[in-house]
């Protein structure tokens, strides 16, 4: 049992640093204690001389207080078994006086370590173990010559022992609980209050946010109406039609602006600078995808249906993401497998199709089965253009991602108008 204190001093001078390296290895303090101790013993035993009950200074009484020593050397590592053995040496004080001498600090040492480092009970019942065996001893078994006092001295001196150590072994406790309490109370304000400036941030993230979004959707608007009114009077009034261009001109330079600002907010501190730099894939980058996943030993078709038209760049980054995660899914969970891509281009609509023929899904303990954090954030970005995904198991084994995405006349003449530009 490890009763090493979890507190050290935190100031940087030498005697905190010299301190510091003690209460890490207790075993050294406890081992100089131990020695300081035996040689007052010794001291105690050569000095006495012929005072009747002291033994005489030899090899056996040498022995013996340095017995009594170990129980100081691994009171704070193996408290308990400190315990046992400083009741054994009481027990043999009763053949050899000398060692009676070598527990003379070490009853008293013990007695406060289990009131400083056990709880109540534990320290109640170490205690029994000390005073209950030397109680014991005195009134059965040791002369009072020996003790060199009445046996209802003895006890009242070692009762009154007893309290003073267990009342200063418990203050000691009730003082290092009460200091980790404090730095536990303080390191959950911290965390509490880096919390608190975390949401903080987040609401005034959000806050802006919003501001900008309105201010974003004012200008579209204004975009919108100046586009009308810019093709009506396009054949009749040629120069008020360049006037509401330029005016939809800087009215988009200005909306990119703002755009950028909204982007700049939403962005977290843990994306990496470089991200900015690099272009979202499109529907262009599906072929080195498929051939990315067949270099990892995943046999893929790649199968194409309609004649492709440009889309808007979110449902193209869409799709891609899609066909990504579903390849994805298959390379984690499908074992042996075969992987088909199915893009099928419709006048009204983009469906897409990623499935296998491996062993199905595989439901976890939570029931989510292949369905990840990844494809419930694929739904949420299909749902946002109006379409629908749809995963499961497929007929015959496998599994498969559904995607519906309905694209409208003015997406494509977008998409359109832009690749003539670019």
């Amino acid at each position: 049992m490890t009763t090493e204190e979890s507190t050290t001093p935190v100031a940087a001078g030498p005697a905190h640093r010299v301190w510091a390296w003690f209460r890490g290895h207790p075993i050294v303090g406890d081992t100089l204690l131990a020695v300081a101790f035996a040689l007052g013993s010794w001291l105690t035993i050569v000095v006495s001389g012929d005072i009747e009950g002291v033994p005489e200074p030899s090899l056996t009484t040498a022995l013996w207080v340095s017995a009594g020593a170990i129980p100081i050397v691994i009171r704070r590592v193996h408290l308990w078994f400190a315990v046992v053995l400083t009741a054994a040496l009481q027990v043999a004080g009763t053949l050899d006086n000398a060692a009676w001498v070598s527990l003379n600090y070490s009853i008293f040492v013990l007695a406060y370590t289990v009131a400083a480092y056990l709880s109540i009970r534990q320290a109640l019942a170490g205690s029994a173990v000390i005073w209950g065996t030397l109680t014991v001893l005195i009134v059965t078994v040791i002369p009072e010559q020996q003790l060199g006092m009445s046996a209802t001295s003895a006890l009242i001196f070692n009762y009154i022992s007893a309290s003073i150590l267990f009342g200063i072994g418990r203050a000691v406790y009730n003082r290092r609980r009460t200091l980790v309490e404090l730095q536990d109370r303080a390191h959950l304000a911290e965390e509490n209050q880096a919390a608190m400036a975390a949401q903080a941030v987040a609401d005034e993230r959000r806050r802006i946010a919003r501001e900008l979004h309105d201010v974003v959707a004012h200008h579209v608007a204004v975009m919108g109406v100046l586009a009308t009114g810019a093709r009506r009077v396009l054949a009749k009034d040629p120069a008020k039609a360049d006037e509401t261009l330029q005016t939809i001109e800087q009215t988009g330079r200005a909306t990119l602006r703002e755009m950028r600002r909204l982007l700049d907010v939403l962005r977290t501190s843990e994306e990496e600078p470089e991200d900015e730099l690099t272009p979202q894939p499109g529907l262009d980058a599906v072929h080195s995808l498929v051939a990315q996943i067949r270099d990892t030993g995943l046999p893929v078709s790649l199968i194409v249906d309609g004649m492709p038209y440009p889309l808007d760049p979110g449902i193209a980054l869409t799709v891609y993401r899609i066909i990504q995660e579903g390849l994805t899914n298959t390379l984690k969970h499908a074992g042996q497998a075969r992987a088909t891509v199915h893009i099928r281009y419709e006048s009204d609509r983009i469906e897409l199709d990623v499935g296998d023929n491996g062993g199905g899904p595989r439901v976890d303990g939570g029931g989510t089965g292949r369905v990840g954090h990844g494809l419930v954030g694929m739904r949420e970005r299909v749902a946002l253009y109006g379409g629908t995904l749809r995963t499961g198991p497929r007929p015959g084994g496998g599994f498969r991602v559904h995607t519906v995405i309905p694209i409208e006349a003015s997406t494509q003449l977008l998409g359109n108008q832009q690749g003539d530009i670019t």
